[in-house]
């Protein structure tokens, strides 16, 4: 039994009765495709997110793809975007037939928005930033870039709800932002689950249509499009949590504080740039650490249920293996799969859990047992 145990769904889902009363009161509507409850969803994100427009679909990886072929990317073309993302970033791009052209990350573990132009060429069609574990990209230089080249910049905002740089917030800087919903999200439902928000009109006409097979009607269809519909079910639980986001996030950040400040004082941790202006939301929190493996098997030991993110570099996946890349060809990815371990940070912990984490680490550096 872990003191400190990763997932918190047991406690977030602990009392269900306020949503099971709503299903009740749903379930005889039968208004299970795009019903009410959809709409007043999307309507409630946008307002959060500061946006004209939410689509709610099937999924994390939908709202990326979907995002992508409202500005028209398809086969042939290339999308810029992070070689240490998850596989869903480069699953969605594939899905439109493009070909993923990745650039390095930082040690904010977003992608290093220096070496964008180098990999621009004819083919890119668009450029898709990972706000990664709820860090943002660095949004002020990208953009300058992408508007300099016309190339339509489509977020990956799966991992950074109310992520802000300087009071703007992730999502919103390109044509496009695509979110999660996957129950481990800081925002989540009961399943898979996803929305993308855009300010452009035009766009937000497109995706409605792309995510409901094309159809305007019953009878006529626009364009070849998908089935990527939000369920109302999901929606009626995202509904019930969406208010509670707000201080989901502060007491995310508060925890990696606490972390930060404990964790901090031992040499052999690093934390990662804190920068001004920007606010992190912790939907992973991730520290460098010496003797990496040897100290998440003592966390483990010890009843802190640790994670890392990724062991194997997303680029030297076999599943990759047709795009070309090789070993070193990213070195500060290379460097994170080393180094990098993530402790639970969810507004869950109690203080007292967090200090015996950072008591657990301590002592590893110590040699105590």
């Amino acid at each position: 039994m872990f003191k400190v145990r990763y997932s918190y769904l047991p406690q977030q889902f602990a009392d269900p009765s306020e949503i099971l009363e709503e299903l009740r009161r749903f379930v005889p509507t039968g208004d299970f495709t795009l019903g009410k409850p959809v709409g007043e969803f999307e309507r409630r994100f946008a307002e959060l997110i500061g946006t004209k427009h939410a689509i709610g679909v099937g999924s994390g990886t939908d709202a990326l793809k979907l995002g992508l072929r409202a500005v028209d990317v398809g086969y042939g073309d290339e999308v810029i975007t992070a070689a240490n993302t998850f596989i869903a970033t480069v699953g969605a791009i594939a899905e439109t037939g493009a070909r993923p052209v990745f650039v390095d990350c930082d040690d904010t573990f977003c992608m290093n928005v220096d070496q964008i132009e180098a990999a621009i060429t004819s083919r890119t069609k668009a450029i898709m930033p990972v706000h990664f574990t709820g860090y943002m990209t660095d949004m002020e230089k990208l953009m300058p870039i992408a508007e300099r080249h016309g190339i339509p910049v489509v977020e990956d905002a799966c991992q950074a709800i109310l992520a802000d740089i300087g009071g703007k917030r992730a999502g919103t800087w390109g044509i496009a932002g695509g979110f999660s919903l996957h129950p481990l999200k800081n925002l989540n439902v009961w399943a898979d689950g996803g929305i993308i928000v855009t300010n452009d009109d035009a766009v937000a006409t497109k995706l409605r249509l792309l995510r409901n097979h094309g159809l305007i009607n019953r009878d006529e269809i626009e364009l070849l499009g998908y089935n990527s519909r939000l369920d109302s079910v999901q929606a009626i639980v995202g509904n019930w949590l969406i208010p509670s986001t707000h201080d989901i996030t502060k007491k995310r950040i508060a925890n990696a504080a606490r972390y930060d400040a404990g964790l901090g004082q031992i040499p052999q941790i690093r934390i990662p740039p804190r920068p001004r202006g920007k606010q992190v939301v912790f939907h992973l929190y991730i520290v460098f650490a010496e003797d990496r493996d040897a100290l998440f098997k003592h966390c483990v030991d010890h009843g802190v249920e640790v994670k890392i993110h990724y062991p194997i570099p997303l680029y030297q996946q076999r599943g990759l293996a047709h795009f070309g890349y090789k070993a070193g060809d990213f070195p500060v990815t290379d460097r994170h799969t080393t180094e990098i371990i993530s402790f639970p940070c969810d507004q869950h912990l109690e203080p007292e859990q967090i200090d015996y984490a950072i008591d657990v680490v301590r002592n590893f550096y110590r040699g105590k047992n």
